[in-house]
């Protein structure tokens, strides 16, 4: 059986996410082609309204790395980063960022404020959206009808 994709892993940390009651998202630091960092929301369990998949797993990974300077990762990630999670990609200075289901209401890429657009932002890491986007889509929507 073939090893997981890098967002399979994402998936699977946003599935661990739901399963503790987070919004599920799952996100992984990735550095020549090895998992440095992986994480899943943990804004309920923490109390912790920074308790993004995206900024653990940026914690984890500059932690594992000595460095606050992530410029040769790459980071998968389930749901669009909002503008804080954008924001420190761009200060990690993250080489590639790969989302799976776009947001519309709360996504700060593609959509919202397009934090990598601005003027002021420092770095831009190249973008792929979509990737894995129906799974992740689909477990969000799963999480989200369930609560409702």
């Amino acid at each position: 059986m073939p090893a997981p994709s890098f967002m399979e892993i994402a998936l699977d940390e946003a599935r661990a996410a739901a399963a503790r009651g987070e919004v599920p998202v799952g996100c992984v630091v990735v550095r020549d082609g090895a998992v440095v960092a992986r994480a899943g929301n943990r804004t309920l369990a923490d109390k912790d309204p920074t308790g993004h998949a995206e900024l653990l797993a940026i914690r984890q990974a500059a932690a594992a790395l000595g460095s606050e300077r992530l410029t040769d990762c790459d980071l998968y990630v389930t749901l669009e980063p909002c503008a804080m999670c954008a924001a420190a990609m761009s200060f990690a200075r993250i080489r590639r960022l790969y989302f799976g289901a776009g947001d519309p209401k709360g996504g700060a890429v593609e959509h919202g404020v397009r934090f990598f657009s601005a003027p002021t932002c420092h770095h831009r890491p190249e973008v792929y959206g979509g990737i894995g986007e129906s799974d992740a889509a689909i477990l969000l929507r799963d999480f989200f009808q369930a609560r409702r």
